[in-house]
């Protein structure tokens, strides 16, 4: 808000008024700055005449005879200098709260190098870290605030005199440190120290040994030590090492996994405190400020919370400070931009009206005076003309912090009674028209039978998000299908804490929980493996689509860096499987076009290609070193070429390399060039396929490469293009049809797509090609015959004859020859060699497709209950309109394949 100022003849602010008003505010009613400005006359003249900046400068130049005495001296300026910029408006709350944290970083780093020192005459200030904590981690000082600290050492860097044992020798660093930082002398003060965030401050020395405090941190430190390290930074002292401390408990604090249960842990502190400080709780005279209700701890603890959550998968939201914090969480879609502006605004607010108590006699004080006439004091300094008029400006504030931080946690009430027939009644109003099952399982659940349930707080946690997940079961399609799914996942899970907590924080999820449970077995098949999959469902950044294959690949190449192979191997993935578990929610949830699915499963699988095999050849590398001249080529095939996944498609790949003739590797291990891209093409496989500890990836299918099974895995271009001209077959160049290089060097990508289009525009026998086409047409009818007439892609009109069709024609005319069907149809419809109405039942076709591998997977008719999300999905508004418009699709696409079959 900004302060009053006074103003020229025409109306308009002066700066030298400004700061003229100001220093005249801080000398009627501030105590402190009156005397401050008595003593000190010097600066709050650069002050009025020159500003902030320069007053500040000028603070910071003061010396003393001591170490101790100058600290001092320039504290005194820094409090006074900054004050009057803060109250002239001269300097903004996060410029004020700054300058105040800078000076504290600096006064710490000279009493450090001075108690080292003293000690240890010459010794630099090595093997001890000052870890800083609180609002000075997050460089948001109060005006007048204790500094949070973490003193610690390392005992094999550490100075120390000849027979001083370690440990010693650390705690007698530390103590005059901080008396040369606290201890009041005529000069004043530099700092308050408190030291008591260490773990267990009543029994550990005030130093700690960085390996004793790691083991805490990793074994056995509480939700709130999470949330203090959130602003933890190295103010002073040996930075390698504070920093070593820092990056060894970055698990800690930002976990991968997401765990509500912090927000039930950060709101029984918050009650704690509220209780504790019960009078100053709400607004009023002598409300706290920083712990009443609507406060800034709630407001911290609000942005801290979300940090929580969302900091492990998300690296942007760790910001120290607390507007930072809420920016950046509003960035990433994790909390309403409205919410996070006005968490903003009250935190200034509140931050400043705290620091307009301080100024009064630079106490470490949070609460508004009781005294009516101490509170208008207050607010004169702030320049408003009463008391009261503060505490109208705090209420909507206060008001909006407090309903947000009750917000966190979901209403306990409402759990459904363990009274059998009462039970009934409940499931029958939330939607159950035949509550027998869910009955059952649910007396199963509370019986013992679950293994996920056998904790109190797992217990409490299933309870707690049980009727709304319920309530959005009951409304589907076939409840008691989707209740059995749900026992399936409740009772194979080894701990479902998280799950159960996530689903109660985030009452949304229930929704599509009970879709999958409902319409997709493979989704909640995987979330039986990895109940974390959800986590990656928590806000609306879920639903956006995956990158382009190029950022993919960098994406995951990025979460692999400095692990070991296996590790990097597990954490990839991780990530895919989270990838394509979320497209598959935003599938049947109605999020996004069933073929913008497809081609995001299609770019996370070519990202993973490319990022694997980058992985496997730098493995590759250390044993058996390069190939100078050489390089390594993946040519997506089928579906991967044309970008057009399902959620069970197989990645069809064939590995072609090039190199100099007679070349050899310069490793350890030389290889010819034969056995080197064969084993490096065996790599990459194992890596896109075998199942790590993680779970599986992909099935690899290589098996459309020259010679088939028996061929080599990996083949020479030469060998490669020699025998696509000379002896491939024509269904061979089928397949090459949707051949799209996705691995190697861009120009020899571009080389090789170049020539695969030049062997398909010489084939020339346009007689043979047709013949060949509708011969391997009837033998694969009579060897894979359609399951049924929803066989989407064998049955008589279906997309493999759409392809055929496709396929054909582009080998007799050397034309439209694009991997993506779609594009290939319009530049043969651009060419009068097909009509472009085709892309359209093409598009159907593969929606269907695409929804029928997820809803009725080994099967090609859905459930009858699923026939209308279905049809949804794929854009009609029912299932009988969809299958009149599948039906007549697959009429036209049979009369265009017998016409290109029998044409001469």
């Amino acid at each position: 808000m900004p302060d009053p100022r006074r103003t020229a003849a025409g109306g308009t602010p002066t700066a030298q008024g400004a700061r003229q008003d100001a220093l005249e505010r801080a000398r009627a009613y501030s105590p402190f700055l009156r005397e401050s400005a008595q003593s000190l006359p010097e600066l709050a003249e650069i002050f009025v005449s020159m500003g902030s900046d320069a007053a500040i400068a000028a603070a910071l130049q003061a010396r003393g005879e001591t170490v101790d005495a100058e600290l001092r001296r320039q504290r005194a300026g820094v409090a006074l200098t900054v004050a009057l910029g803060d109250l002239a408006g001269e300097l903004s709350f996060e410029q004020a709260t700054r300058h105040l944290s800078d000076f504290a970083d600096e006064a710490i780093e000279r009493a450090v190098e001075v108690a080292i020192a003293e000690r240890v005459p010459g010794a630099a200030a090595q093997g001890i870290a000052v870890i800083a904590l609180g609002k000075l981690g997050s460089r948001e000082l109060n005006y007048s605030s204790d500094v949070d600290l973490l003193l610690l050492f390392d005992p094999e860097v550490m100075p120390k005199r000849e027979r001083d044992d370690h440990s010693e020798a650390a705690v007698r660093v530390g103590r005059r440190m901080v008396e040369l930082l606290q201890k009041r002398t005529a000069d004043g003060y530099v700092a308050r120290v408190d030291l008591r965030l260490r773990p267990s401050p009543e029994v550990t020395p005030i130093v700690l040994p960085i390996n004793a405090a790691i083991s805490h941190y990793e074994s056995s430190a509480l939700a709130w030590e999470r949330a203090a390290f959130i602003r933890a930074r190295v103010c002073a002292g040996d930075r390698r090492l504070g920093e070593q401390f820092l990056k060894a408990i970055q698990p800690f604090v930002w976990r991968r996994s997401l765990d509500f249960g912090v927000i039930e842990e950060v709101r029984e502190i918050s009650a704690r405190i509220r209780d504790h400080y019960a009078q100053g709780a709400r607004l009023g005279p002598g409300y706290d400020l920083k712990r009443g209700r609507g406060g800034i701890r709630e407001v911290e603890f609000f942005a801290q919370v979300q940090q929580m959550i969302h900091g492990g998968r998300d690296p942007s939201v760790r910001a120290p400070a607390t507007l930072d914090a809420l920016r950046v969480l509003a960035d990433g879609d994790h909390i309403p931009r409205e919410t996070a502006n006005a968490l903003a605004q009250t935190y200034v607010l509140l931050r400043t009206i705290e620091h307009r108590v301080q100024m009064v006699g630079d106490a470490q004080t949070h609460l508004l005076p009781l005294d009516r006439e101490a509170l208008d004091d207050v607010a004169r300094l702030h320049g408003l003309p009463s008391g009261t008029d503060l505490i109208d400006q705090l209420v909507p504030h206060v008001d909006c912090a407090e309903r947000l931080f009750n917000s966190l946690a979901p209403d306990r009430e409402g759990r459904l009674s363990s009274d059998p027939d009462v039970l009934v009644d409940e499931l029958k109003e939330l939607g159950f028209a035949d509550p027998s099952v869910a009955v059952k399982r649910i007396s199963d659940w509370r019986s013992g039978r679950a293994r996920s349930l056998r904790s109190s707080a797992a217990r409490t946690a299933f309870e707690a998000m049980l009727p709304a997940l319920l309530r959005e079961i009951a409304s589907g399609p076939d409840p008691d299908h989707a209740v059995n799914r749900l026992a399936d996942i409740v009772e194979r899970l080894s701990s479902g804490i998280n799950l159960y907590r996530l689903l109660e924080a985030r009452p949304q999820l229930a929704r599509h929980l009970a879709l999958m449970l409902t319409y997709a077995p493979p989704l909640a098949d995987m979330l039986t493996r990895r109940p974390d999959l959800l986590d990656g469902l928590i806000d609306e950044s879920s639903f956006a689509l995956p990158p382009e294959p190029g950022p993919m690949a960098k994406l995951l190449s990025a979460a692999m860096r400095g692990e070991s192979y296996d590790r990097a191997l597990d954490r990839a993935r991780r990530i895919i499987a989270e990838r394509r578990f979320a497209l598959g929610v935003q599938l049947i949830a109605g999020h996004a076009d069933p073929l913008d699915v497809a081609m995001g499963y299609s770019n996370v699988a070519e990202g993973t290609i490319v990022a694997m095999a980058d992985l496997a050849a730098a493995e590759f590398e250390k044993s058996h070193g390069r190939i100078d001249g050489g390089e390594l080529m993946i040519l997506a095939l089928g579906r991967l070429g044309g970008r057009a996944l399902t959620h069970a498609s197989d990645l069809d790949i064939i590995y072609v390399y090039d190199a100099p003739e007679g070349a050899m590797s310069d490793g350890k291990k030389p290889l010819s060039a034969t056995d080197y891209y064969n084993r490096l093409a065996n790599r990459v496989t194992a890596a896109i396929s075998v199942p790590t500890a993680a779970g599986p990836l992909y099935d690899v299918d290589t098996r459309l490469r020259p010679q088939g099974s028996e061929g080599m895995l990996a083949v020479s271009r030469e060998g490669f293009l020699a025998y696509q001209r000379n002896e491939a077959w024509t269904w061979e160049h089928m397949a090459l049809c949707r051949a799209r290089p996705i691995y190697g060097s861009p120009g020899a990508r571009k080389r090789l797509r170049t020539e695969i289009c030049d062997v398909l525009e010489a084939r020339g026998d346009a007689g043979k090609t047709r013949s060949d086409a509708a011969r391997m047409r009837d033998e694969m009818a009579r060897h894979k015959a359609p399951s049924g007439p929803l066989d989407i892609k064998l049955g008589p009109g279906g997309l493999v004859d759409l392809e055929f069709a496709v396929h054909t024609l582009q080998l007799v005319s050397g034309k439209g020859l694009d991997p993506r069907l779609e594009h290939a149809i319009g530049q043969l419809a651009t060419d009068g060699l097909i009509d472009a109405s085709f892309d359209a039942d093409l598009r159907l076709l593969s929606r269907m497709l695409v929804v029928m591998r997820l809803v009725a997977p080994g099967s090609n008719e859905p459930p009858e209950k699923s026939r209308a999300l279905v049809a949804a999905l794929c854009g009609h508004d029912g299932w009988d309109s969809l299958l009149a418009a599948h039906g007549e699709a697959r009429q036209r696409i049979a009369t265009l394949w017998k016409s290109v079959r029998d044409a001469q």
